[in-house]
C-alpha cells in the first residue's frame, strides 16, 4: 500500500510541476565560429565606457577580453583602426514577422482584436520567420529583438525575443531562456477598436476597470495552484511517516488539480515575475495609474513603451526601476501622443537608475536605431544635458537587453557575454556610419558589400528568381 501511495504522490507531484511547462522551446544553437581579434577599434562597451584604440577578442561564442590577453593560434585578425565596435543592437519593440513585407492583409497577424484580454495568445505563433524585414535589420547592426503583439487590446498576449539569425521555424530564432513579456495597452488604442462593442471597454476608467478585473481573476488563479501544489508537498511529506497511506490517499484522492486557464497562466506569470510586463502607454498620468494598480496587484511594470510624456515622470520611473521604450521624434500623430519633445529619451536617462531606451515600432525605423539614438543624442546635448557617445550607445544595446531580461547574457562588451558585436565604419552616431560586420555569438552574419553573408529569405529569394527570369 505505501508503494502505492508513492507512486501517486510522485504522479500528482509531476501533474503539479507540469501546471506551467515550458512550451515551445528555442532550438537555436549558435554554429562554431573562426576566434576574431579586433585590432585598434573604438569600442563604446555598452555599459558607460569607451576604449580608444583598444583591441577585442572574440572565440567559442564568446567575448573573452577586451584590452590584451591570449589569442588561439589561427584567429583571424581585423585592423579596425578608425573604426567603432558596439555590441549588437537590441529592439525591443519590433512587429517583423507578425506584420512582415510585404504588407498585405494576408500578413496582418499582429493583433488578435477578437476580445480586450487575450494574454492566452503568443506572438511567436504568427512570427513568418521569412519577413525580408529580418535581413534589413541585420543589416542595421541589430542582433536581438522583441516581437511582439499589437496594440488593440489591453492585454495582446505574450511577445517572444529573438535572435536576428536566418531558420526555418521561429523556434530556431528564440534567444534561449529569455523571459516572454506581456503586452499591455492603455489609452486611445484599445478605446478605438472596442468602443463601438457591447460587454467591452469604450473609456479609460472602463479600461483600467478590466484591467483590475482581469488581475483579480488571476489571483485566484495563481492562489489556486498555490494551494494545490501546497497540499500536494504536504501528502508528500506525510506519506513518509504514514505506514498505512490510507489518510495520505483519501487526502490527495480529495485534492485535484485547478482546471488550467492560457490566458491566467500570462497573467499569474506576470504575477510571480516570470513574465515581464511592458505597457504601450503615452500620457503622463496613465502611465502613474498603470504604476499604481501594478503596486495594488503585487507586481512590476518593466517598461513603458512609445511614452511620448514620460519626461514629465522620469523621476518616478527612475525610482520605480521602470524602463522608457521611446521614439526620439515621433509625436502628435494623435491626441495622447501631442504634447512630446524631443529631448524626451535624454530627460528618462538624466535621473540616478534612469533606463531610456530607443525602439523602433517600424519595419524601417529598426534599419537605422543607431542614427534614431543619435537624434535623441544630438537634442539632449543642445538642452545642455551632456550626452556622450558611450551614454547613448546603452538605449540600443544594454538598455534594451535589460528590458527583455537577458543583459546577463548581451547587451554589453564583457568578457563571458555572448559574442554579439557590431563593427561600424566610422562612429556609429553619424548618418554616414554603416555596420561593416555583425557577428552573433561570434559567427560573422552580416558582411558590408559581400554578398554570401547578405542573407536574403526564401520567399524573398524566390521572387528575385523569378524577376530575374
Amino acid at each position: 500500500m505505501r508503494k502505492i501511495i508513492c507512486v501517486l504522490v510522485t504522479l500528482l507531484m509531476s501533474v503539479a510541476a507540469r501546471a506551467q511547462p515550458e512550451a515551445f522551446p528555442s532550438t537555436y544553437a549558435p554554429p562554431a565560429g573562426q576566434p576574431v581579434l579586433f585590432k585598434n577599434a573604438t569600442i563604446l562597451t555598452g555599459d558607460g565606457r569607451r576604449l580608444d584604440d583598444a583591441d577585442l577578442y572574440i572565440s567559442d561564442g564568446q567575448i573573452q577580453w577586451v584590452g590584451e590577453g591570449e589569442i588561439a593560434p589561427g584567429a583571424t585578425e581585423v585592423d579596425a583602426s578608425g573604426r567603432w565596435i558596439t555590441p549588437g543592437l537590441i529592439d525591443v519593440h519590433s512587429h517583423l514577422g507578425v506584420y512582415p513585407s510585404p504588407g498585405v492583409a494576408a500578413h496582418s497577424d499582429g493583433n488578435e482584436a477578437t476580445a480586450p484580454v487575450t494574454a492566452e495568445v503568443w506572438a511567436e505563433h504568427s512570427v513568418w520567420p521569412q519577413d525580408p524585414g529580418f535581413s534589413r535589420a541585420l543589416a542595421g547592426g541589430v542582433t536581438a529583438m522583441q516581437i511582439l503583439p499589437g496594440s488593440a487590446n489591453l492585454f495582446g498576449g505574450r511577445g517572444v525575443t529573438l535572435k536576428n539569425v536566418p531558420s526555418i521555424s521561429y523556434q530556431g530564432m528564440k534567444f534561449p531562456d529569455a523571459p516572454h513579456g506581456l503586452k499591455m495597452a492603455c489609452g486611445e488604442n484599445p478605446k478605438r477598436v472596442y468602443g463601438g462593442r457591447t460587454q467591452a471597454p469604450s473609456t479609460r476608467m472602463g479600461n483600467v476597470a478590466a484591467y483590475r478585473s482581469a488581475w483579480i481573476r488571476a489571483q485566484r488563479y495563481q492562489a489556486d495552484w498555490d494551494r494545490y501544489n501546497q497540499a500536494v508537498k504536504d501528502a508528500a511529506e506525510a506519506a513518509e511517516g504514514d505506514s498505512s497511506g490510507a489518510s495520505v490517499a483519501s487526502a490527495l484522492l480529495t485534492n485535484t488539480p485547478p482546471r488550467r486557464n492560457l490566458e491566467l497562466d500570462t497573467l499569474a506569470g506576470a504575477l510571480r515575475g516570470d513574465i515581464l510586463v511592458h505597457m504601450h502607454c503615452y500620457r503622463a498620468d496613465e502611465m502613474l495609474t498603470i504604476l499604481d494598480m501594478a503596486k495594488e496587484f503585487g507586481y512590476s511594470v518593466g517598461t513603458f513603451h512609445h511614452g511620448v510624456e514620460a519626461y514629465k515622470i522620469a523621476d518616478k520611473l527612475a525610482a520605480n526601476d521602470v524602463c522608457g521604450a521611446l521614439w526620439a521624434d515621433w509625436w502628435g500623430f494623435k491626441i495622447e501622443a501631442y504634447d512630446g519633445i524631443q529631448e524626451n529619451i535624454a530627460l528618462v536617462d538624466r535621473p540616478a537608475g534612469g533606463c531610456a531606451i530607443v525602439h523602433s515600432d517600424s519595419d524601417e525605423g529598426i534599419q537605422r536605431l543607431n542614427q534614431e539614438a543619435a537624434k535623441a543624442m544630438l537634442r539632449g546635448n543642445r538642452a545642455g544635458l551632456d550626452i556622450p557617445p558611450e551614454r547613448a550607445i546603452r538605449w540600443i544595446t544594454y538598455n534594451a537587453a535589460k528590458s527583455l531580461g537577458v543583459h546577463e547574457q548581451t547587451g554589453s562588451i564583457q568578457p563571458g557575454k555572448m559574442a554579439d558585436v557590431v563593427l561600424w565604419s566610422q562612429d556609429p552616431f553619424s548618418v554616414y556610419a554603416k555596420p561593416s560586420q555583425v557577428y552573433i555569438d561570434g559567427v560573422l552574419r552580416y558582411e558590408q558589400n559581400n554578398p554570401s553573408l547578405s542573407p536574403q529569405s526564401d520567399f524573398e529569394l524566390g521572387q528575385l528568381m523569378g524577376a530575374a527570369r
